[in-house]
């Protein structure tokens, strides 16, 4: 068996943690009054976010990746 180290579950290098920062400040703006409310401004909100914040993360993946090996299981700036 081969044990690989690698940082499990890893904020740093989860990409969805990135974006759920943009979507909470965007959900947070609407203040939905309900669940079903709520649900549909995730969605729609979702739908709005920009490719190029997804684009931005992907380019700095090979920084992140150095921090987190840098940081032996530590916290990152990221």
């Amino acid at each position: 068996l081969n044990v690989l180290e690698w940082p499990s579950e890893s904020p740093d290098l989860n990409p969805i943690e990135h974006l759920w920062r943009y979507l909470k400040i965007a959900v947070q703006r609407c203040s939905p009054s309900n669940l079903t409310e709520l649900q549909r401004i995730c969605r729609e909100e979702w739908e709005k976010l920009p490719n190029y914040r997804c684009t931005k993360i992907v380019v700095s993946y090979p920084r992140r990746h150095k921090a987190v090996i840098a940081a032996k299981d530590a916290s990152t700036m990221y």
